[in-house]
């Protein structure tokens, strides 16, 4: 007779050995998911993950996918997708009616191309410049504050934190650079430096002041004596009063170079002011003509005529590239000016969640454009949605263009070995690191991922570099 223990022996080796070498090996190797989640860099950390197959409609990874995460900037994908949905091919740069022969009315759109230095062209100004007739802003279709909900107010003098307005100009920015230094004694002169300042200590001639706004700067810019006693005009900083554009001058432990610092823009004021100073349009009125509400039909000639500024793609691929918080906000304001009428984060936010994006697994908390905020919060499961929508909608071709891919733009750093086959957006605060994209395997199976790290303790470098591993691993296995 047959021992019964040796029996079972032989009938276990039998069982392992009739598996195939692939379930063998799932049930003693951990999967590239549970690497990832196992990493040290994530020790304490909240992680979410959805890898999807279009081709299946299946997911190949899930973990927490439907809880909610703080993305960041990941939240320009879904700003990124309205501007795609509403803006059309063109920016609507300016609205503008005429009123009569000497009067004409001008509707801001909060185009944030106007005047900015990525581009050469401006079609606003040129029509501005050429008009003889009196120019009215008539419209208030400003109904948001400079600062979204729940941004961090001592970011103010931060250049990617500038402040949100109806008629943006320069982007809302002061740029100084430094020129070679050279020492000068400190006394405050009158002194002109090519319109740029009024009234100036003699001793700043080492700031090149070609870079920076004129209007913007305050007629004196105050200068703290440690300035002087400690750095002989070398180390210092410079920062903007919180409630207007006056600048000051303050030792600081390492050397100035240049700098970008956002103005004050008191909503329409300011960029009148600068149109005026600058370029000599002094026709501008912050005063509206006519109701349009007096008549039961609007004429031909109050009907609104726009002024295109430029292609829509030339605003979202550097907003997605270098992951620009100003170019998103006002894209979204945009958004809602045009479906809307006017400009409300709150308003179009709720109007897209409601129709475009109702079909979203999870509703969103959603209240900014950029993802400043800290109040917003998406799952994983959401951004795969949003970015099948946008493949669907407007071709993967075009999506290739405006995200960036390995070696550029938030991504200069990873991916190098798969650029061109992984396009994806990057978000970052303190804290959280997510990342949301598409990615082309090895085998040219394309994938739709979302990976949103919430509450880590270490370096964000190490946690991208985490997810960088698992992303190649998904690259390499599928």
């Amino acid at each position: 007779m047959i021992n019964k223990s040796w029996l079972s022996l032989v009938v276990t080796v039998a069982i392992l050995f009739s598996c195939s070498p692939s379930k063998r090996i799932a049930v003693t190797v951990p999967s590239s998911m549970e690497i990832l989640l196992a990493d040290s860099v994530l020790a304490g950390s909240h992680t979410g993950i959805y890898v999807y197959s279009p081709s299946t409609g299946k997911a190949l990874f899930s973990h927490q996918s439907d809880k909610y995460f703080v993305p960041a900037s990941n939240t320009k994908l879904f700003s990124c997708y309205a501007g795609m949905k509403y803006l059309g091919d063109s920016l609507v740069g300016l609205g503008y009616q005429n009123f009569s022969d000497t009067a004409i009315n001008i509707f801001p759109t909060g185009d944030p191309t106007f005047l900015h230095s990525d581009f050469t062209e401006q079609p606003v100004l040129d029509f501005l410049k050429m008009e003889k007739r009196s120019l009215y802003i008539g419209k208030n279709e400003w109904k948001e504050n400079a600062f979204g909900k729940g941004w961090s107010w001592d970011d103010y003098n931060e250049s990617y934190m500038a402040e949100r307005s109806p008629m943006p100009i320069y982007g809302n920015t002061i740029k100084i650079k430094l020129k070679e230094f050279q020492y000068r004694p400190h006394q405050n002169v009158q002194r002109s430096i090519g319109l740029k300042w009024t009234t100036v200590p003699s001793s700043l001639d080492n700031l090149d002041s070609s870079f920076i706004l004129p209007s913007m700067i305050a007629s004196k810019i105050e200068m703290r004596d440690s300035v002087i006693e400690k750095s002989a005009l070398q180390n210092f900083n410079i920062r903007r009063d919180r409630n207007s554009n006056a600048l000051t001058i303050n030792y600081a432990s390492s050397k100035f170079t240049q700098t970008e610092i956002p103005f004050f823009t008191d909503t329409k004021a300011t960029v009148v002011h600068i149109l005026e100073k600058d370029f000599g349009i002094n026709k501008i009125r912050l005063t509206g003509m006519s109701d349009n509400s007096l008549y039961p039909e609007i004429p031909k000639h109050l009907q609104i005529h726009v002024i295109h500024s430029q292609p829509t793609d030339s605003l979202l691929k550097p907003m997605m590239h270098r992951s620009d918080n100003f170019f998103a906000e006002q894209t979204l304001l945009m958004v809602s000016n045009e479906k809307l009428g006017y400009m409300n984060d709150r308003a179009i936010i709720d109007t897209l969640l409601k129709t475009d994006l109702k079909d979203l697994p999870q509703k969103p908390v959603w209240v900014d454009g950029s993802g400043l905020s800290r109040y917003n919060l998406f799952t994983p499961q959401d951004f795969v949605k949003i970015l099948e929508k946008m493949k669907t909608e407007f071709g993967i071709e075009r999506m290739k263009n405006i995200l960036p891919t390995g070696g550029e733009g938030t991504l200069t750093s990873l991916y190098k070995p798969i650029a061109n086959q992984i396009f994806a957006k990057t978000g970052t605060l303190s804290g959280q690191v997510a990342l949301s994209g598409y990615l082309f395997t090895k085998n040219n199976s394309m994938l739709i991922f979302s990976i949103l790290v919430n509450n880590h303790t270490g370096t964000a470098t190490n946690v991208r570099k985490a997810v960088e591993k698992f992303v190649m691993s998904l690259w390499e296995k599928n």
